[in-house]
């Protein structure tokens, strides 16, 4: 599929086994072999050519990633768990890259809300660590009227 992917294009199994060749040694048969097979599965369809096939691919590289990536996500018991992890395991360009993708999703009226409050979230966060900072200090400076661990 990578191949077939790569060209965009329809492909015949003679290209395929050229472009394979560069890197190593492949009979034709294996390659018509699982051209037939990903055809029969759904995976590419294909036109007569004169004697041969084209094979074109059937979707795109990442509607067949989103679609794995669905398949292992609804087979969970715990979707929000799994969900979870693998933000977890993404890096800082994924997580964007995944903000970005959930922005195109909800539309830029519902990106713009979300952005204005995860602002808004930023904001409160910095004026109560402002606060605690300014509290802090206040008891530095004069121990006497701070708080003891009663709370008096």
């Amino acid at each position: 599929m990578t191949r077939v992917w790569k060209w965009n294009r329809p492909v015949t199994v003679r290209e395929v086994l050229e472009d394979l060749r560069q890197e190593r040694s492949i009979a034709y048969t294996t390659v018509m072999t699982v051209l037939d097979n990903l055809h029969q599965k759904g995976w590419v369809r294909r036109e007569a050519e004169g004697r041969a096939y084209r094979y074109e691919a059937v979707s795109t590289r990442a509607a067949y990633s989103a679609a794995l990536m669905n398949d292992a996500w609804s087979q969970s018991d715990n979707p929000a768990a799994a969900l979870v992890a693998f933000f977890g395991m993404m890096s800082e360009e994924q997580r964007l890259a995944l903000r970005d993708a959930v922005h195109i999703v909800e539309g830029p009226e519902q990106a713009e809300r979300s952005e204005q409050a995860e602002r808004s979230e930023q904001s409160e966060r910095s004026e109560q660590s402002e606060q605690a900072e300014a509290a802090e200090h206040t008891a530095n400076e004069n121990p006497a009227s701070a708080p003891d661990s009663t709370g008096r």
